[in-house]
């Protein structure tokens, strides 16, 4: 009995403790639409990814402006010197009793130039480094945008896939009622077989429609969990509140006007242009002499013959490479090239922005209608299932019209459920696409 006892027990007291370390696992939060929004920005990859982008170009910007200070080195050496056999060839005494013992010797040099000019080459390269910091800046910007508009999405996706389980177990609930109430009937003789089989089998249909409705919301779950940077077994608790219906819009010429002049990318490419404009100014500064002050000290001790200390230099240099009348026409030449693509792809990015803003207005004004549409729907949809029932009940109608008629009413339900969400993933997208969404 004991022995019988103490399996029991570990029956009943080990499912109990894996259900109770899987629910601690299983961290729960209720979310709003902002709060996932901050989450996003602040745990995205691809905005950590931008940020060293941005941070390699003030890196760059740093290097150049450094390029302004002077370059200074300092070297220095001890030589062993062997004690050479010196013969010289002008007759008389052997001069090798007049070669001093020199057996080593020490040398530094230390030396300084600060460049005085250098055709504007420093000077368009600070410039054409700050340029494409700020380029770097407004891709970083633009990114930020683009992973918002994903948190929305998926914030969105998730809020449709848990109003869909909710809608679907509500009349899953009046099916299996109904199963009831058709089991009993057919118990008395009040109903046909066959129709009380028929209902089994419309809710048995609805089970699996459950059964997938389910299955996305794991999968939306995930999803957002990942993009949040939270865990993936996170259970996440949608505030329907926070997903707020937009306001009043404007005309399409009006958005594209505004992302003329919003569009982050567009000002990216429009430091880059300015950035060529400048590479064919440092391109041109080849044809010019590079002049700089130099300055050096000397210090040398060699034992037993030579001595040099306080041993300094000043000056100026100019340096001039010949071949740059020849070879500087060419990189002209790729510069403004370059710069000439530039504006080539600016005309592309405005082209294909005014084409993404026309489909997003035209997307958000069919979702608009939509939702005017699904509400009608809903309303002749529950109206068409009273009267169907109403016939039902008084042997005027088949119970496969009534069927039908039931699984018309929930689909309505559900179209109108993700009109209303869908309506505001239109909008924010509108407002991407034209640079305004913040």
């Amino acid at each position: 009995m004991k022995y019988t006892r103490s399996i029991l027990f570990k029956m009943v007291l080990i499912p109990c403790v894996c259900g109770l370390l899987q629910a601690a696992a299983q961290e729960k939060k209720t979310l709003t639409l902002n709060e996932a929004i901050q989450l996003s920005v602040q745990n995205s990859k691809q905005l950590k990814l931008s940020k060293t982008r941005v941070d390699a170009a003030i890196a760059a910007t740093k290097e150049a402006m450094e390029k302004r200070l002077p370059d200074a080195g300092v070297s220095g050496s001890w030589l062993w010197v062997s004690k050479p056999k010196i013969n010289l060839k002008t007759g008389g005494n052997d001069t090798a009793s007049a070669v001093p013992n020199v057996s080593q010797a020490f040398y530094g040099i230390a030396n300084v130039s600060m460049p005085i000019y250098s055709g504007l080459r420093i000077r368009y390269g600070i410039e054409s480094a700050k340029l494409l910091e700020e380029a770097a800046k407004m891709d970083s910007s633009q990114d930020r945008q683009g992973v918002i508009l994903n948190a929305i999405a998926a914030y969105i996706n998730l809020y449709k896939a848990q109003s869909a389980v909710k809608l679907v177990e509500e009349d899953l609930a009046q099916s299996r009622q109904r199963d009831t109430d058709f089991a009993n009937l057919e118990k008395n003789g009040l109903l046909a077989r066959n129709d009380m089989l028929k209902a089994q089998l419309e809710t048995s249909n609805k089970e699996l429609t459950l059964l997938d409705a389910q299955n996305n919301i794991q999968y939306a779950m995930v999803n957002i969990n990942l993009l949040l940077g939270l865990p993936e077994t996170t259970i996440l608790a949608i505030d329907p509140a926070s997903i707020q219906q937009p306001g009043e819009y404007k005309s399409i010429q009006e958005y594209e006007q505004l992302a003329d002049s919003s569009r982050n990318d567009i000002k990216a490419l429009g430091y880059r242009q300015k950035a060529a404009a400048t590479a064919v100014k440092i391109a041109k500064a080849d044809y010019y002499p590079t002049i700089s002050a130099t300055g050096g000290y000397v210090a040398a001790d060699i034992p037993n013959f030579l001595t040099i200390t306080n041993a300094v230099n000043i000056g100026v240099g100019i340096k001039y490479s010949l071949s740059s009348l020849w070879k500087t026409d060419t990189k002209v030449q790729q510069a403004k090239i370059q710069q000439q693509q530039l504006s080539a792809n600016e005309g592309i990015l405005v082209d294909e922005i005014h084409r993404s803003i026309s489909k997003a207005y035209l997307d958000y004004l069919s979702a608009v209608k939509k939702i005017e549409v699904y509400n009608k729907a809903v309303e002749q949809a529950t109206e068409n299932y009273r009267i169907n029932k109403n016939k039902y009940n008084n042997n005027l109608l088949t119970l496969t019209d009534l069927l039908d008629a039931d699984v018309a009413q929930l689909q309505a339900k559900l179209n109108l459920s993700f009109a209303k969400a869908d309506v505001v993933l239109a909008y924010q997208t509108l407002q991407q696409k034209a640079g305004l969404l913040n």
